[in-house]
């Protein structure tokens, strides 16, 4: 399915479920797209996580109801989704600047959020610096902790800072690794991928700060995961962190995904890789972006018929 059809039938599907309990799941089955995918490229196309555009659309349409004033501010509360008429009060008076009683008497003041449309301008996305290749099955080993994928921007990068203290500022300045978790850290190179696997369901993910497992026993603390044999198209980002990531980032689903006659996201995993060689604000500082993909139907079939 194309990128630009797949966010739209993702819209199509909120936009006529917004009340149920979790329509960013019901979205994603709709789309047939992993969740984690899904709403990594709806972030970087619209701007807005899900679970912000499910939340802004529903206290739109509570205005509607708070001005028409047919329902109680409680009933509308449990209709849209909140556990009390407070939390809803909060909400409303946050997106709208009134609150519900305010709002009846001074209606002008509603903010309306409508519906998206999709709309992508293919721009480039065919000159990026990427190759695909098959890989066989591989294995990493990590830290690993779940997210909420509408807060995993912001936790995420505490993660690595708190990863960071604990475990690499003692081995950057010199302390010898005397622990299983220590000589792991060090010789499988625990740091050098950011691994998101898209396998829990309710809005999680797991992420792995990881590196490549060799075999070792594992030590307390530490988790392997098998990749299987796939096809990955394989970003090269070329520049300071994060800048350049996010660039090539934004690039791959706003360009490369819409534009592409060839291949489609194939599985919910994203790998990112960082080079141990250099220092991270280096401008030569190289890293990667790593998509399990498979081809089109209609590129296999113009392959087989070759």
């Amino acid at each position: 399915m194309e990128w630009t059809e797949t966010l739209r039938n993702a819209l199509a599907y909120l936009d006529s479920h917004l009340l149920e309990e979790d329509p960013a799941e019901g979205a994603a089955r709709a789309a047939y797209l992993s969740p984690f995918y899904l709403q990594k490229g709806f972030r970087l196309v619209t701007g807005y996580s899900m679970g912000e555009y499910i939340r802004y659309r529903r206290l739109y349409l509570a205005g509607l109801e708070v001005i028409a004033g047919r329902e109680k501010v409680i009933d509308l509360a449990y209709r849209y989704g909140y556990d009390t008429p407070e939390s809803f009060s909060k909400a409303f008076r946050r997106f709208h600047g009134l609150s519900p009683a305010q709002l009846r008497r001074r209606p002008e003041k509603l903010v309306p959020f409508l519906p998206l449309k999709i709309t992508l301008t293919i721009q480039g996305g065919e000159g990026m610096d990427f190759t695909v290749e098959k890989m066989e099955s591989w294995q990493i080993i990590g830290v690993e902790k779940r997210f909420l994928t509408d807060s995993s921007y912001r936790e995420i990068p505490r993660f690595w800072d708190s990863f960071c203290a604990a475990h690499c500022a003692p081995l950057w300045e010199g302390k010898k690794p005397e622990t299983e978790l220590e000589r792991a850290i060090c010789e499988c190179g625990i740091g050098e991928y950011g691994v998101c696997i898209d396998d829990c369901g309710g809005g999680q993910f797991r992420y792995l700060i990881a590196g490549k497992y060799d075999g070792r026993p594992v030590p307390e603390g530490l988790t392997v995961f098998t990749f299987p044999a796939l096809e990955w198209a394989r970003f090269r980002c070329s520049g300071p962190m994060p800048e350049s990531l996010q660039s090539v980032n934004t690039k791959i689903f706003q360009e490369w995904l819409p534009g592409n006659p060839e291949f489609e996201i194939a599985q919910g995993y994203n790998v990112e890789w960082y080079s141990m060689e250099k220092e991270t604000g280096s401008p030569d500082y190289e890293s990667g972006i790593w998509l399990p993909v498979r081809r089109k139907p209609d590129t296999v079939k113009a392959v087989e018929q070759e």
